[in-house]
């Protein structure tokens, strides 16, 4: 299957000018980067697409064998790479889609001018044994797929505010919600535990790209100690703390987003 069919692939943006490839995170969808692509596609080739399962993308193609894990993701972003042939891009990936970048890069990091790892989380699970946080007991994490699974809308309902912040704006959480509950639940349920139950920290040693990790100022998500973990893990990369609040800076600070992208990925390629 054509890739650009698979993952609803939109290019827009300046014609010729440095790329940048924004993926979004679970239950999203690309349509979660429009306030932040319009300050992008001035200077820059804009790649929006959607996660197989996601979105506009081809149900079809997804399976249980294949997107069960990161790797089936992170495969899916080289493909789209070569397919488009755009040269090396910068990688924006929001949220899950943060690791997904961090595995592609580290398997071909020709492919990229620059990885930026937006409100990203290497492992939800804090780790006792190392002093790791992630924001989550193993047993909370238990709870919340347990409670997925038991009733999706109901617990996007629920989650969706939570993982958005800013309850001033509750509009902001109401999208949120309106978007996990388009997703198919027996698909949101296996990249559910894709997203929650994986353990990334021993790959982001591997990353040899330029790399920006931009956090939030309060997320509840992804605690500030989770971003200072995979600074220092990855070498030369920096990092940056958003005035943004929640863990959707791009919907509730796209202009503060938008720059800092743009400013990064200008410095990248």
């Amino acid at each position: 299957m054509d890739v650009r069919s698979r993952n609803h692939v939109t290019v827009t943006g300046r014609v010729g000018g440095p790329v940048v490839m924004l993926a979004h995170g679970f239950g999203c969808d690309q349509n979660m980067w429009r306030l932040v692509v319009p300050a992008l596609e001035r200077d820059f080739t804009v790649v929006l697409f959607d996660h197989v399962g996601s979105g506009n993308s081809e149900l079809s193609a997804w399976s249980p064998e294949r997107y069960s894990s990161m790797d089936g993701y992170a495969e899916d972003v080289l493909e789209l790479c070569r397919e488009l042939a755009l040269g090396p891009v910068t990688f924006v990936g929001h949220s899950v889609s943060a690791m997904m970048g961090v595995l592609a890069a580290a398997r071909e990091p020709e492919a990229f001018a620059g990885l930026v790892l937006l409100a990203p989380s290497a492992c939800f699970i804090d780790d006792p044994d190392t002093g790791y946080r992630g924001g989550f007991s193993a047993a909370d994490i238990d709870e919340l797929l347990e409670s997925l699974d038991a009733n999706y809308l109901g617990w996007s309902g629920a989650m969706a505010p939570v993982i958005m912040g800013n309850p001033e704006r509750p509009e902001l959480g109401e999208e949120l919600t309106n978007s996990f509950c388009r997703t198919d639940p027996g698909i949101a349920r296996v990249f559910a535990r894709v997203t929650f139950l994986s353990d990334n920290r021993r790959d982001l040693s591997q990353v040899r790209v330029p790399t920006l990790v931009a956090q939030c100022s309060s997320d509840a998500i992804a605690p500030p100690e989770v971003g200072e973990f995979i600074h220092a893990q990855i070498p030369g990369s920096r990092l940056t703390t958003l005035n943004a609040t929640g863990h959707c800076p791009q919907l509730a600070a796209p202009e503060e987003t938008a720059a800092a992208i743009a400013a990064f990925a200008r410095a990248a390629g």
